[in-house]
């Protein structure tokens, strides 16, 4: 089920992800969940969704669930680093992605995220450092 407030609160802060056609399925600050559906302007030759989609659509859930654990007084984040081990490749579906934060401090939140496939299959995992604002 999509999360409405969720893919609203993605689309208004990060018009790039309304592009992709990102939608929430869930948000609060121990999970972020989101999927992005294969698109065949959106692959590699060979018909595989592309490493940089993947990358957006972990970027966007890691740093919405980032914002959601900023501490008390602090208007946002920026990417300052992101690690990605692609496991496998997408080639239909959805590529599913869920953020949960690692490490929640004053100047840096780490967040962990896992994009997985139709199957439940891990397609990629990324660890990102986003810097408080």
């Amino acid at each position: 089920m999509i999360d409405e407030t969720g893919t609203k609160l993605f689309h208004q802060t990060m018009p790039f992800t309304e592009r992709l056609g990102i939608e929430v399925l869930e948000h609060g600050p121990t999970l972020v969940r989101s999927r992005i559906a294969w698109a065949e302007s959106l692959c590699t030759l060979g018909g595989v969704l592309h490493g940089g989609v993947l990358m957006s659509l972990a970027d966007a859930t890691g740093a919405v669930c980032a914002y959601l654990n900023l501490p008390e007084g602090k208007a946002g984040t920026t990417t300052v680093e992101s690690k990605t081990n692609f496991v496998r490749p997408v080639r239909s579906g959805y590529a599913t992605a869920s953020s949960t934060p690692l490490h929640a401090g004053r100047s840096f939140i780490v967040v962990e995220t896992e994009i997985r496939d139709d199957a439940g299959k891990l397609v990629a995992k990324v660890t990102q450092t986003q810097a408080v604002l």
